[in-house]
């Protein structure tokens, strides 16, 4: 017979004590072919042991951690070494029937549990997958979903985005002439794209862009004495920023994952989901660009990078490249706006 592993036997070594001296007899079958024989039932270390009545010669010993009960609560109790063996054994006496199941309750009370590890194992995975829902998945599902909507659907959420911004911003400045001069502008630097210009009054330095092609300009850019460069420099900037970062992405963190999901499943996305985003907006620092890109995009739309080079910095020293590189450096560019139109666009936030 195989003995226990002495981990399990501790477990049972306090009941055992207790039961050591306690005999009965039993009637012993050695195989399902064997004619019943009477022995002697006695606790041995962590066994039953199995005795000859006459001579007092052990016949077998049963490891107590194997011993299976066959007829549950039975009386006469039976009992086998095992749940496999042959042999059985037939007990009528409760002190002995009594000591046997105790001692058997103790010593299963210290077995491993593979339930219990399963159950911790399955915890453990669950867990897990929380915190990779928790990390992972929103940031996958804002992704997702920003790569499906549609522009449309874009351009509403960005007026959204939009009418939030005023809060802090005042509406964007509207005099008639200069909101059709702000329209040639774009038509300038991005027809037949989707992009828009809008100057705002207050709050935005000094410049910033939202879903839907929205290009957000502070008054100050338009207010410069030169001509229309330096805006026309910040607005081609943030185009190029809009391309490289998906504005809609920073704007569905924000909303949370619960509005992503619905903009996901439904196409749309609650108005209440957007509030204080534009604290967001307007704090972020403006994400530099290559100046290979921004050259590129200059170039493109016929617009000298210098002007918008000494707006970032007025020694020119951080912005080298975009000065001796500038495409229209050695020629003369045409204007970006005829003179009435410019002068309509300095004075777009006069009366409006």
């Amino acid at each position: 017979m195989a003995r226990p592993a002495r981990a399990v036997v501790r477990a049972g070594m306090t009941a055992l004590k207790k039961y050591q001296k306690i005999e009965a007899t039993g009637l012993w079958r050695e195989t399902p072919a064997a004619q019943r024989r009477e022995v002697v039932v006695a606790f041995g270390d962590a066994s039953l042991v199995l005795s000859d009545p006459r001579t007092g010669t052990a016949l077998t010993h049963w490891s107590l951690p194997a011993v299976t009960r066959l007829n549950g609560s039975d009386t006469p109790a039976l009992y086998a070494p095992d749940a496999g063996g042959d042999e059985t054994l037939e007990l009528d006496d409760p002190t002995l029937v009594g000591a046997i199941e105790t001692v058997r309750a103790a010593l299963a009370a210290g077995r491993p549990r593979p339930g219990r590890l399963r159950a911790a194992i399955v915890a453990g995975v669950l867990a897990a997958l929380a915190v990779a829902a928790v990390v992972w998945l929103p940031d996958a599902l804002v992704r997702q979903t920003a790569g499906m909507v549609p522009p449309a659907t874009r351009a509403e959420i960005g007026r959204l985005a939009l009418a939030d911004l005023t809060r802090l911003t005042g509406l964007p400045c509207a005099a008639p002439l200069g909101v059709q001069a702000a329209a040639r502008l774009t038509d300038r630097l991005f027809a037949p794209g989707p992009e828009q210009i809008l100057i705002l009054r207050d709050g935005l330095r000094p410049a910033a862009h939202l879903p839907g092609g929205l290009i957000l300009l502070s008054r100050g850019l338009v207010d410069a004495p030169d001509g229309p460069d330096v805006a026309a420099g910040f607005a081609l900037a943030e185009a190029a920023r809009a391309r490289a970062a998906d504005p809609l992405v920073p704007l569905l963190r924000h909303a949370g994952p619960l509005a992503t999901l619905r903009l996901f499943t439904t196409g749309s996305l609650p108005a209440a989901t957007l509030a204080g985003y534009a604290e967001l907006l307007l704090s972020r620092p403006l994400a530099p660009l290559p100046a290979e890109t921004l050259l590129a995009d200059f170039a493109a739309a016929g617009v000298p990078s210098a002007p918008f080079a000494y707006a970032l910095d007025p020694t020119g020293e951080t912005v080298l490249d975009l000065i001796e590189a500038d495409p229209l450096r050695d020629r003369t560019p045409a204007p970006l706006l005829p003179d009435g139109d410019w002068i309509s666009l300095q004075t777009i936030c006069q009366g409006g």
